[in-house]
């Protein structure tokens, strides 16, 4: 799934940040409902939070609703002060290996 249009704002300045979100997962018994991590997603936008913060915490969010067999969070944020930043994060359930 890719979300282009994730906002949150910066924590220190209070201005936006943008970013594009990629998520993969394998599911297990459960999936991920779209409208749900819609609404999810927008509730971010006047949240002040650190990219790496925020990466991580909605993998966390995420794997706990949905306790899939492998998730990759990738947020991709447009530049902020002449740097872009990318977060990677991953969970992979315990035993689990991906098919060749």
């Amino acid at each position: 799934m890719e979300i282009p249009e994730f906002t949150c704002l910066c924590p220190l300045t209070g201005q936006p940040d943008f970013a594009v979100l990629s998520l993969e997962y394998v599911p297990d018994r459960l999936c991920v409902e779209l409208k749900s991590l819609k609404l999810y997603v927008w509730s971010f936008r006047d949240q002040g939070t650190f990219h790496e913060a925020l990466t991580n915490r909605m993998l966390e969010d995420l794997v706990k609703a949905t306790q899939p067999r492998f998730m990759r969070l990738t947020a991709k944020f447009n530049v902020r002060g002449g740097i872009y930043t990318s977060i990677v994060a991953e969970h992979r359930k315990r035993g689990w290996k991906a098919q060749t």
